[in-house]
């Protein structure tokens, strides 16, 4: 979820669920974006650059390549207009990616009008409860990737510690678990507490460049690489072969989490 901007055109998609927002697309400046029941932004892509991660949360929530760039499975809860997917897609060619999103007229509309990747072996999408769906991976996935908002709020099932623990148990010896919640959400520490005993204090909080976001990265064994010069370094690679702002990446970490001198304290 990103701020809230107004736009010239849009398209409001009459959901066939009542209990589950509207769906609306949006497009300005040649950026076409979806929404949920409201102006907030929950997805952007751009038409000359569809891979391009437009919204600077998304864009955090990569960070964690500097600890894990060669996933195998990923797995998104919450498609989007797809974002995720379509840099996956051109970014980590070798990786599976399946996302799962509740809303049926989420995956219509993305479908439709955001470019995705060409649905087989190496992209799946599952209309499901993600909360529900996550339950079936046993150490087999190497990122989750949660970014569920139901237009007005962070999904309350996203963020019990049940959820949590669910997640733990999906991700391989190495696997990180990575979530975009809203700072200005006075539930937001709580969130943060639980996910801190589930992962026992593996987390790490990388804010976004605007609007408030947060990407919340849980590590479900403690990384290798914590010293600023490693990471650093590990940062212009990064930048060299994604495009990402990784080294202000870094920089942001330091500022936001607890660190000494020499390392980021995980």
């Amino acid at each position: 979820m990103a701020g809230k901007a107004l736009h010239p055109f849009r398209r409001r998609v009459r959901n066939s669920v009542d209990a589950l927002p509207e769906v609306e697309i949006s497009e300005a400046d040649n950026i076409r974006s979806l929404h949920l029941g409201s102006e907030t932004i929950q997805s952007s892509m751009d038409l000359d650059d569809p891979a391009d991660l437009v919204l600077s949360y998304s864009r955090a929530m990569m960070g964690f390549l500097l600890w894990r760039d060669d996933p195998a499975h990923i797995l998104q809860i919450g498609l989007g207009g797809g974002s995720f997917a379509r840099w996956i897609d051109e970014y980590l060619p070798n990786a599976v990616s399946v996302a799962v999103d509740i809303n049926p007229q989420v995956i219509a509309v993305a479908r439709a009008f955001f470019q995705l990747p060409e649905e087989g072996d190496f992209f799946q999408i599952v209309q499901a409860d993600g909360a529900e769906y996550v339950k079936v991976f046993r150490e087999s996935t190497d990122v989750i990737l949660v970014d569920g908002f139901d237009g007005l709020q962070i999904v309350d099932e996203l963020t019990t510690e049940e959820f949590f623990e669910d997640c733990h148990r999906a991700l391989t010896e190495d696997g990180v678990f990575v979530t975009n919640w809203w700072s200005g959400d006075k539930r937001y520490h709580q969130f943060v507490e639980r996910l801190l005993g589930v992962f026992e204090g593996r987390v790490v909080e990388l804010p976004a460049l605007t609007h408030g976001n947060v990407a919340v990265m849980a590590f479900k064994s403690t990384p290798g690489s914590t010293s600023w010069d490693a990471l650093e370094k590990r940062a212009d690679e990064l930048e060299g072969r994604f495009g990402l702002e990784f080294g202000e990446f870094v920089r942001r970490l330091k500022e936001n989490n607890l660190h000494s001198n020499n390392r980021l304290l995980i």
